[in-house]
C-alpha cells in the first residue's frame, strides 16, 4: 500500500446508521478513482462484524486497537443514540482511535460518542436536529448549535445527519486535495458542493408545519404557487372566501405564524434559492416578491444573522472554517 495515502477510518458498531457512513465513504471513493489519495479501511470494537441499524451484516478490516495510524476518523450515528455510545467498548475504541489520527470526524448521533469522551468540552458542535437537545443536556460543557450542518474546531469535526455528513466529506476531501477534485466528486455523486459549514439544517419553509386543513392548505398552495405576487390578508381571504380574521386565526392555529409572516417566509426561501443558483441580490429580491433589494437584505440578517452577499461567498467558498462575519458595507442601513 502506497505510504503516501490518506488512511481514513471508519468505526463500526452494532446499530449503526448506514447511511451516515455509506455516503461519507463513497466520497473518498469516489475521489480515488482520479487520485488514489485514500486508504478507505472499516473498524468496530472488537474486530468482528456488526449489524447495522437496519438489520444488514457488515464485516470489517479489524479492531480499533489494531487500526495503526489514521489520518482521519470518522463515528458515524445511530437511531439508538444516545444510549448505544454508552457502551465502555465503544467509548474505549473512539478514544483509541482519535489517538492514532490526525483529524477525527461525527456523523449525525454520532457526536455523542466524541462528546462521552470528552473530544467536545468546550468546542462547538452539532448534530441531527432531533438529537440536538438530548446532547446539550447530556454534555453540558459541549456548545451544541443545531443549526449549522457541520462545525469545526482545530482538528475535531461534526456533522448533522445523513447528507450533512457527505458535507462534511467533501469539505474534508476539498481541504485535502482542492476544490476542482472536490468538486468533480460532487458532481459524479449528483449532490451539491458548495453547503457551507454554517448553513442552516432547515429551509425556511420546513421550519413551519405542514398546513392540515383545506383552508390551510389552500393558501399555502396559493402563496407557494407564485411568492412574488402582491398579497394581503384581505386578499388571501378573499381568494379563500372567508374573512381576514378568521383566515389570521387558522393560519396561527394552523403553523404558529401570521399569514403575513407565513407570506415572508415563502418568500424568503425563494431568495435563498435564487442566491444558491447563483443570481444577483436584486434579481433574487425582484424573483422572490421583496420591494427592493434592501429590503430583501433586512429579511436575510433578521432571519439568518447575515446578509444575502455573505451568504452567497459562503455558499461558493464550501469552506469547512466558520462562515465569515457578514461585510460591513453589505449591511442595509437603519430604516
Amino acid at each position: 500500500m502506497d505510504a503516501e495515502r490518506r488512511r481514513i477510518g471508519f468505526l463500526l458498531f452494532d446499530g449503526v446508521k448506514a447511511l451516515d457512513f455509506v455516503g461519507p465513504a463513497e466520497v473518498f471513493s469516489e475521489a480515488n478513482l482520479a487520485t488514489e489519495a485514500y486508504e478507505i479501511l472499516f473498524f468496530s470494537p472488537t474486530g468482528e462484524g456488526v449489524e447495522a441499524f437496519m438489520g444488514l451484516r457488515l464485516g470489517v478490516d479489524g479492531a480499533a486497537a489494531d487500526s495503526g495510524p489514521l489520518d482521519t476518523v470518522i463515528i458515524p450515528g445511530s437511531e439508538l443514540a444516545p444510549a448505544v455510545f454508552d457502551d465502555p467498548e465503544l467509548r474505549a475504541a473512539i478514544l483509541s482511535l482519535s489517538q492514532r489520527s490526525r483529524r477525527v470526524a461525527s456523523i449525525c448521533s454520532g457526536a455523542f460518542g466524541l462528546a462521552a469522551t470528552g473530544l467536545l468540552d468546550g468546542f462547538p458542535a452539532t448534530t441531527h436536529w432531533k438529537f440536538a437537545d438530548m446532547l446539550a443536556d447530556r454534555y453540558p460543557l459541549v456548545a451544541v448549535d443545531s443549526e449549522r450542518i457541520y462545525t469545526r474546531q482545530g482538528d475535531i469535526y461534526t456533522s448533522a445527519g445523513v447528507a450533512a455528513g457527505i458535507d462534511l466529506a467533501l469539505a474534508l476531501l476539498e481541504e485535502d486535495l482542492g476544490t476542482d477534485v472536490a468538486r468533480s466528486v460532487a458532481q459524479h455523486l449528483l449532490v451539491y458542493m458548495r453547503r457551507s459549514a454554517g448553513q442552516s439544517q432547515f429551509s425556511a419553509a420546513l421550519k413551519l408545519p405542514a398546513p392540515r386543513t383545506p383552508l390551510a392548505q389552500a393558501v399555502a398552495e396559493y402563496v407557494s404557487n407564485d411568492p412574488t405576487r402582491p398579497t394581503t390578508v384581505t386578499g388571501l381571504a378573499a381568494h379563500v372566501n372567508v374573512s381576514p380574521r378568521h383566515l389570521t386565526r387558522v393560519i396561527r392555529e394552523e403553523l404558529g405564524v401570521t399569514p403575513s409572516a407565513y407570506i415572508a417566509t415563502l418568500r424568503l426561501e425563494l431568495a435563498v434559492n435564487q442566491l444558491e443558483n447563483g443570481r444577483t441580490v436584486a434579481e433574487s429580491a425582484a424573483a422572490a416578491g421583496f420591494s427592493s433589494a434592501a429590503a430583501l437584505r433586512r429579511a436575510f440578517v433578521d432571519r439568518y444573522r447575515t446578509t444575502p452577499s455573505a451568504y452567497q461567498r459562503r455558499f461558493r467558498a464550501s469552506s469547512v472554517t466558520d462562515a465569515p462575519s457578514p461585510v460591513e458595507d453589505d449591511l442595509p442601513s437603519p430604516a
